[in-house]
């Protein structure tokens, strides 16, 4: 399994109607793709700029490929996030799964 991690900062006067927006777009979008297993949005607010973290576990490699396209390092972003975000990251990160407990 590899977890697929993505960072985003709104000013936290746009905390709320961003995390809204994530939940309402990001979620269904991870879960409506094969091989996706899990989808979650974190939130910590630092002051005057609040961080999100999207956490997405998937099958394989393979699967983030029918998601993410052949550069699996670059981050998706759909036109809406501009209106949020201080700035679009150009990369997420992925990590293998070694152990997991449910």
């Amino acid at each position: 399994m590899i977890v697929r991690i993505w960072h985003g900062r709104v000013p936290t006067s746009n905390a709320k109607p961003y995390r809204e927006f994530l939940i309402r777009t990001a979620i269904p979008g991870y879960r409506n793709v094969e091989g996706n297993i899990s989808a979650e949005i974190l939130e910590r607010k630092d002051g005057e700029v609040t961080h999100f973290l999207t956490i997405s576990h998937w099958k394989n490699l393979d699967v983030i490929k029918g998601f993410a396209g052949d550069d699996i390092e670059q981050a998706k972003y759909i036109p809406e996030d501009r209106e949020y975000l201080l700035e679009l990251e150009e990369k997420v990160l992925h990590y293998e799964v070694i152990s997991h407990s449910s």
